[in-house]
């Protein structure tokens, strides 16, 4: 009976606990995620999904991508109601600004034109029922990689940030959110080159289109944008009572001699890559900003410790902690980048990522063109609805494979104290 209390208690807890007020999210939102060819590589996009299922700021979130190479913020508003409406979003992010600047230095007429674009592109979100929008800025160039005849890479940034501005302000003027893309990768940029040296390519792609390096800063800007403060869980151990407690999600299963069992339902965050190692994936770049601070806060808090310091144990790999810092907590998510949450989350991102790519080829390649296809054959209106159903359909069934991979993990944490 006292376990039944315990239980109620707690999910009594949780439900009469209310939303943060800078939390966007809401439970259940559909976010759509739309942009240019930046967004279109499917990778901030993914590393955002990947968040919203196993780190779960908020309970039954999904998105859906939605990038179009070389487009403008104007083109975009031209395919909301073609491309966007019909998968029924609530909160709406945004990325242009790299195509609007032109690739040349800024001009009044390219400032007004993205300004009037953005502007009605948000109006008409609003109006048509979108609860929350996020305007992001364009992010940055990187002078490592970039070539263009009519620009430096230190002159079109200046473009883009003009643009920040912009975006910026239109957010403000309109009562919705603003991710600063521009800012984070600019800092990040110029700090991966002090460490790893001017060569470095943060944006490697042409200059203009980033790896996983880049791509993780940009969803480190959006998810803030939205709301998320990354605590995905605390795991307390005090070890002269014998005891363990988690938080919602961690399962503690049992606690013996310093080795404690979870069984956890949310995940933290994890990366890929080589953290030393300066290339394009994104854990080498998680130094330069604080990702896991701010978004990915895993933690172990260690009471009753013998001794000064004690080894931690957590899958296969082994460090050493002061007791101070084990007393006031560590964040295993930024100690142990190899950690036994990883297999699933790889496999949870492989889904994720077959979903997105079926969202490319059923937006720009049927839903976009379907008023045109149904004026060609007016008699087969019938038939490219179904068409049109059958697809959708297909998307909700790969993000519903992605969800389901998303299953309880089993893992050991041993605290072995030491002199």
């Amino acid at each position: 009976m006292k376990s039944i209390l315990i239980l109620f208690g707690a999910t009594l807890l949780l439900v009469l606990t209310p939303l943060r007020a800078d939390l966007v999210l809401q439970p259940s939102d559909m976010v759509a995620i739309c942009g240019d060819s930046i967004t279109e590589q499917k990778m901030y996009s993914v590393f955002m999904e990947d968040y919203f299922l196993m780190c779960q700021p908020v309970e039954g979130l999904r998105s859906a991508q939605f990038g179009w190479s070389g487009e403008k913020a104007g083109a975009f508003l031209a395919r909301i109601d073609s491309d966007v409406l019909p998968f029924k979003p609530t909160v709406v992010t945004t990325c242009y600004g790299m195509n609007d600047g032109g690739y040349m230095a800024m001009t009044q007429a390219t400032g007004d034109a993205y300004r009037q674009a953005m502007t009605a592109s948000v109006k008409k979100l609003k109006a048509d029922g979108v609860r929350a929008v996020i305007v992001g800025s364009p992010g940055c160039v990187d002078g490592a990689a970039f070539l263009n005849p009519k620009v430096t890479a230190e002159e079109y940034n200046k473009t883009l940030d003009a643009l920040r501005g912009i975006a910026q302000e239109i957010a403000q003027k309109e009562g919705v959110g603003f991710a600063d893309v521009f800012t984070p990768m600019m800092e990040v940029n110029a700090k991966a080159k002090a460490a790893y040296g001017d060569k470095y390519q943060f944006v490697a792609g042409g200059g203009i289109h980033p790896g996983n390096n880049g791509h993780i800063v940009m969803a480190y800007a959006f998810l803030k944008a939205l709301g998320c403060d990354g605590a995905i869980g605390t795991i307390t151990v005090d070890l002269g009572a014998g005891t363990a407690v988690g938080t919602p999600g961690q399962k503690i299963v049992s606690c013996q001699n310093g080795t404690v069992e979870i069984e956890s339902t949310r995940y933290p965050f994890c990366f890929q890559g080589d953290p030393d190692k300066p290339d394009q994936n994104d854990a080498c770049v998680l130094k330069f900003f604080p990702f896991n601070d701010d978004l990915n806060r895993y933690l172990l808090v260690v009471k009753g410790l013998n001794g000064s310091k004690a080894k931690v144990t957590w899958g296969s790999v082994t460090k050493e902690f002061s007791a101070a810092d084990l007393a006031k907590g560590i964040n295993l998510a930024a100690e142990f980048l190899v950690n036994p949450f990883c297999d699933q989350f790889n496999k949870v991102t492989a889904a994720v990522q077959a979903q997105q790519a079926q969202e490319t080829l059923l937006v720009k390649f049927f839903l976009h063109y379907m008023p045109a296809f149904k004026s060609m054959a007016p008699n087969s209106t019938a038939g490219l609805d179904q068409v049109a159903a059958d697809g959708t359909a297909r998307e909700k069934n790969l993000f519903a494979t992605a969800a389901a991979l998303v299953i309880p993990v089993d893992h050991t944490i041993k605290i072995e104290s030491e002199p």
